[in-house]
């Protein structure tokens, strides 16, 4: 059986100091883990996750410093909103959620780091490789990279506590649903933009995505709006789109 690849995204002053005592230990864990030492967990953006799960990891391992003790004051507690984010992202994109895993480890934590690992690699071997739509990752990861995500995400302390800028404080449901709405809204239009490669029209992208044609018009006049496609041509009284510009990494304005 092929083995499984993760990789680990390790902060600088806490987990990576724990793996590295791990190793100075002797505590043993498997060898599926390849580490890349970041200086804070909160460093960790959300496309880098869903681009490294696409690129071929069957699972991605997040390790920060524990609440209260970031070098950086608020790291840990940007780094647990960004990976909630990508783990809706990876649900939409039929991926289970489980294969990203965060976890508090400290410097002094070598032999429970030991011990996470290899608890994370045989959940990860139970599950297998990692399969998924490739067209629907890359939906994923550019929606990872939207700003209104992105600010929301990392906003939530301040709008459950303080507000927006009219004075309305949010609760924690009413936040875990606007969040979950714009994941489901920004990953609609991505994978819209993503068969716009070719000129389509509603009806069409509605069929293929198995979206209804009036959540499909309202994603295109959006994209529309901020310049992302334009319409091809009209086509027997009906209007046919494709999208502006593409890269490698996806959509670009």
């Amino acid at each position: 059986m092929e083995e499984v690849k993760l990789i680990g995204f390790m902060c600088n002053w806490c987990c990576y100091a724990g793996a590295d005592l791990a190793g100075v230990s002797r505590f043993q864990y498997p060898p599926n883990i390849r580490i890349i030492r970041v200086m804070c967990s909160g460093r960790v953006d959300p496309e880098i996750i869903l681009d490294t799960f696409l690129y071929g990891a069957d699972g991605v391992f997040i390790g920060g410093c524990h609440p209260g003790d970031c070098h950086y004051l608020q790291g840990n507690y940007y780094a647990e909103k960004k990976i909630g984010m990508a783990k809706r992202l990876l649900k939409a994109a039929g991926v289970e959620s489980e294969r990203l895993r965060l976890e508090w480890i400290s410097a002094s934590e070598g032999e429970r780091f030991a011990e996470v690992i290899r608890e994370f690699t045989e959940e990860i071997k139970e599950k297998g490789r990692i399969k998924f739509e490739k067209e629907e990752m890359e939906a994923a990861c550019i929606a990872a990279a939207d700003y209104r995500l992105r600010i929301l995400a990392t906003k939530e302390r301040e709008l459950l506590d303080d507000g927006n800028k009219y004075g309305e404080v949010f609760t924690r449901y009413e936040m875990d649903r606007l969040l979950g709405d714009m994941v489901r809204e920004e990953y609609e239009a991505k994978r819209i933009l993503l068969k716009l490669k070719n000129p389509m029209s509603v009806k069409e992208i509605a069929s293929e995505l198995n979206l209804k044609p009036n959540v499909v018009f309202r994603r295109i006049l959006d994209s529309k709006r901020h310049e992302l496609i334009e319409i091809h041509e009209i086509r027997d009284n009906t209007p046919t789109y494709i999208v502006r510009q593409l890269n490698e990494g996806g959509i670009t304005e």
